[in-house]
Order: structure tokens, then C-alpha cells, then sequence
């Protein structure tokens, strides 16, 4: 399991990497056709009832330009992540890590989003290596 550790630590690696470099083709990369994004209202709305679906299910082109919209109307000040913790399936084909993140976005008109929280991203081995097909809003606990 050594090996799919690794792998999802590359993965978890490469999205900051998008952020850090607002490169949305880099970030579609992680991504299933299957994904989905729920989000909670808060960082304290841990109950499901209040989360939304902002996006809907991944579509390449609609999901492009909404986070290329992000990165134009917004830079990107801080964007700090730490993996607290990775767990593989038994049989090596499913995948989830637990990340702490501390995001930090400020508008062209001084406006800010602050993703601070912890995260579950949730993989599944493809025959194109793991791709991402859930990621939990972020939440504060």
C-alpha cells in the first residue's frame, strides 16, 4: 500500500499545485467524469441537510470556466494545505485523504473567500490512475 500512499499524495500534491499556480487544466486533472462537490453553507454546517451543490456533476467545460472566473476576479493570497491523514481500501482501488486547508482569496475590489477547514477528498483507481469523485466542502471541527 506503500505505493498508493504515494500516489495519493501526488494527487492531493498537484491540485495545491493548480491552486498555487490557477492553472484550471491542471486541476481538472484530478478530477472523475462522476465528481461531485457537495459544500456546506458554513464551515460549521457538518450537518448534510444544509449543504449544496454549487456545480452539479463534473463537466470539463462548465467547471473550467467558473474556477477560471475565480482566478480572474480573485488573487489567490494564501494557500496552505496539510494531509492529516490517507486511507486505502483493502483492495487498492479506492482511496480517501483528510486535509487541512487554510485558502485565503482576495477580489479585485477587496473582497475575500477564506476556505479554512479540514477536507475529505475521495478517489477511485481508474485504468488513468486515481481520480477524484468526492470532495466534501470545508469544514471546521
Amino acid at each position: 500500500m506503500i505505493n498508493e500512499v504515494s500516489e495519493i499524495v501526488e494527487i492531493v500534491d498537484r491540485e495545491t499545485r493548480a491552486w498555487d499556480t490557477l492553472d484550471t487544466g491542471l486541476l481538472i486533472s484530478v478530477f472523475h467524469p462522476d465528481m461531485v462537490w457537495p459544500w456546506p453553507k458554513t464551515p460549521s454546517s457538518h450537518d448534510p441537510m444544509e449543504w449544496e451543490l454549487v456545480q452539479g456533476k463534473f463537466n470539463r467545460k462548465r467547471w473550467c470556466r467558473g474556477w477560471q472566473d475565480l482566478f480572474d476576479d480573485y488573487k489567490l493570497a494564501r494557500n496552505h494545505r496539510e494531509i492529516k491523514k490517507i486511507v486505502i481500501s483493502e483492495e487498492g482501488d479506492g482511496a480517501f485523504a483528510v486535509v487541512d486547508i487554510d485558502t485565503l482569496w482576495i477580489s479585485n475590489d477587496g473582497l475575500s473567500i477564506h476556505w479554512k477547514g479540514r477536507v475529505c477528498k475521495v478517489y477511485s483507481k481508474t485504468g488513468n490512475g486515481w481520480k477524484m469523485t468526492k470532495h466534501t466542502g470545508v469544514l471546521e471541527y
